[in-house]
């Protein structure tokens, strides 16, 4: 999105100090600045505005300061940088289209499990037929979000929004940012339970995405799970529902796997019939495809076009990422978050690769209400699926951990297949890399 300094200080009630000259997007990271945005300093553990410097020497064209000037060019003084970030999206939301006068539609996706790989599978679906733009792996916060609107190009048809939620009202406040024409839910289950009081805190956070539906908007709902579905009584806008549900509107009828658990999916739509051959891995994934197809139908594109758009979709790094190794065996990256349903869904999917092996290294599952219960779940889920859980971090899972992940589950030959997972805070991604890297 273009825009200028002098439009920033409008819509952010900010001050320009120097020139007003023309922006391309905006970033908070000064690392990855790409010439001519905006650089936007986020006071957190660290103080951006100590980046600013560092920003416009990367090629910054203008930044945000709620600490006076900090660094050459032009800059724009406003009270708070985090909250004009995004009233400035906001501003950017509004003005977005195109070029013959339509505006842009806003598909919000969010659930406790899914949302990053339906999200990518949607951007695929739908950018086969439409100009799209979706956020950059999980960019689904309060910054995130913001910065994925002042990216988008300006002639963005459908602009998919990951929203994400450690509390009530957060999913409402990014629907304020970037109102949603078309809402997915994809789940509700126990991740971030600790900060809402269980599952109904979660399906009560979640569905503030429903509520800001307009009349005129599309929900569309997981069939197969009772507590979204719930949410089709707390809009006005058009409910479309997918799952395995015969009651879906969107229904998988059919799931075949292949050697590396990657599902060929026949789907029944109210837009007709199809078969996708996905790239992707897991058998849960087969549902998200089916609310990638529900939403790609929503915004009127058609189901052979949507279907060779989700055969060619890749997912957000530490999701599934499946690597056949030199050596013959499989490892499996699906180490960038953790709750007890996609442990499940992650445990099965290596049960359907075909080995002789089959080794877990799982890490803590973080923000539980009952982090005791749920570990102790899928320890036993291990057991019974013939699984060697290695635990990394934690003695949650009913046993020590072990102190070398790496040298615990040894060389990953032919007829052995691992998965790593862990929420992000266990830190398990840099075992994954270690482990690729040695087995490569």
């Amino acid at each position: 999105m273009r825009f200028r300094s002098s439009e920033v200080a409008s819509a952010t009630g900010g001050r320009l100090v120097g020139d007003d000259v023309e922006l391309t997007g905006a970033s908070f990271d000064s690392r990855s600045i790409g010439a001519g945005q905006l650089f936007v300093p986020i006071v957190a553990e660290r103080d951006g505005h100590d980046f600013a410097g560092a920003a416009v020497s990367a090629g910054a064209a203008a930044y945000l300061t709620s600490r006076g000037i900090v660094a050459e060019g032009p800059a724009i003084e406003v009270a708070d940088t985090a909250a004009a970030l995004m009233d400035l999206a906001a501003w950017g939301a509004r003005r977005l289209g195109d070029p013959s006068g339509a505006g842009t539609m806003i598909v919000g996706v969010t659930g406790s499990v899914g949302k990053t790989s339906t999200k990518d599978l949607a951007a695929s679906a739908i950018g086969a037929g439409r100009r799209t733009t979706a956020n950059e792996r999980s960019f689904n916060n309060e910054q995130g979000l913001p910065v994925t609107v002042l990216n988008a190009p300006d002639d963005t048809e459908v602009l998919i929004v990951e929203m994400g939620m450690r509390g009530f009202g957060e999913i409402a406040r990014l629907c304020a940012i970037a109102p949603p024409t078309i809402g997915i839910v994809t789940a509700v289950a126990a991740a971030h339970t600790a900060m809402v009081g269980g599952l109904d805190g979660v399906a009560r956070a979640k569905g503030e995405l429903v509520e800001a539906l307009p009349a005129t908007g599309t929900a569309v709902l997981n069939a197969d799970d009772a507590h979204v579905l719930a949410m089709a009584g707390r809009t006005d806008a058009r409910v479309v529902t997918f799952g395995e549900s015969p009651a879906s509107d969107v229904r998988v009828v059919a799931v075949e796997l292949d050697e590396l658990a990657r599902p060929t999916i026949r789907v029944v739509t109210p837009w007709g019939d199809g078969t996708a051959r996905l790239a992707v891995s897991g058998r849960h994934m087969a549902g998200n495809a089916a609310a990638a197809l529900a939403a790609a139908g929503s915004v009127g594109v058609d189901l052979a076009t949507a279907i060779s758009g989700l055969e060619r979709a890749t997912l957000s790094p530490g999701r599934m990422t499946v690597h056949r190794l030199n050596s013959g065996g499989v490892l499996v990256n699906d180490a960038y978050n953790a709750n007890p349903t996609s442990m499940r869904a992650s445990l099965q999917s290596l049960v359907a690769i075909p080995a002789e092996r089959r080794i877990a290294v799982l890490g803590v599952m973080a923000e539980l209400d009952d982090p005791a219960s749920g570990h102790a779940e899928i320890a036993g889920l291990a057991t019974a699926l013939g699984i060697e859980l290695v635990p990394v971090g934690t003695d949650l899972y009913g046993r020590p951990p072990v102190d070398d992940p790496i040298e615990a589950v040894g060389p990953i030959g032919r007829g052995t297949a691992v998965v790593v997972k862990a929420s992000l805070v266990g830190g398990l991604q840099a075992v994954a890399a270690e482990l690729l890297a040695r087995n490569r």
